[in-house]
């Protein structure tokens, strides 16, 4: 036993000492404090703001895809929630799915100068602008409504809305998050290609990040 007796003893000394290290690790910056948030103009990050979205392929899987490099302001007073304001802009060319034939599909031209099956070659950017917020008596939770502007048609939206988190980012900006969700029909803007084979109905899962300005 006397030959384990180093080993029990450095085996004991890290067991002390782990709980104190992981103590004193930072966390993630973000965390979901209503408290952190003030007042001001903040910016979407293009990097770290998409948008899914899911349609129903053939009633055999749901397929999603991706628009990326959101841009835009988000106008914001934790004293006043109801009264932000969101614009937002949504580049429809820079979609991204896991199939290259599909994606560029999505962005083919039609044929013979028709009109493309989805987006086409140089689609219009998609746009998110605000017209109310809603907040709960938690206020982390909003419903968010709006005018989508998706190729060339504009229609109302409402977005189901969840504070995700807020604080200093890592580019020394305070930063909000937030995830949202809504179901729109992509027949209410012209697109109908593949309808009710590939559903009509789409599902979309937001995750944006803002930097205030």
């Amino acid at each position: 036993m006397r030959r384990f007796a180093p080993i029990a003893a450095v085996a004991i000394a890290i067991l002390a000492v782990v709980p104190a290290v992981i103590a004193q690790s930072p966390g993630a910056p973000g965390a979901p404090d209503k408290s952190r948030v003030t007042a001001g103009t903040y910016a979407a990050d293009p990097g770290h703001t998409m948008v899914v979205w899911e349609v129903d392929h053939l009633g055999f899987s749901n397929y999603t895809g991706i628009f990326g490099d959101v841009t835009g302001t988000l106008v914001l007073d934790p004293a006043n929630p109801a009264a932000a304001k969101v614009d937002v802009t949504i580049p429809v060319s820079k979609v991204t799915t896991a199939s290259a034939g599909l994606t560029a599909h999505l962005l083919r031209a039609g044929k013979d100068g028709g009109k493309p099956d989805f987006f086409g070659a140089a689609p219009a950017d998609a746009k998110f602008v605000s017209t109310s917020v809603v907040v709960d008596a938690d206020g982390d939770e909003a419903k968010v409504a709006g005018n989508l502007t998706l190729n060339g048609v504009t229609k109302p939206v409402t977005l189901d809305v969840d504070f995700h988190g807020a604080g200093m980012g890592m580019g020394k900006k305070e930063t909000v998050g937030f995830e949202a969700e809504a179901t729109i029909k992509r027949s209410d803007f012209g697109i109908t290609m593949g309808i009710p084979y590939v559903s009509d109905e789409v599902e979309l899962k937001i995750h944006a990040a803002f930097e205030k300005q």
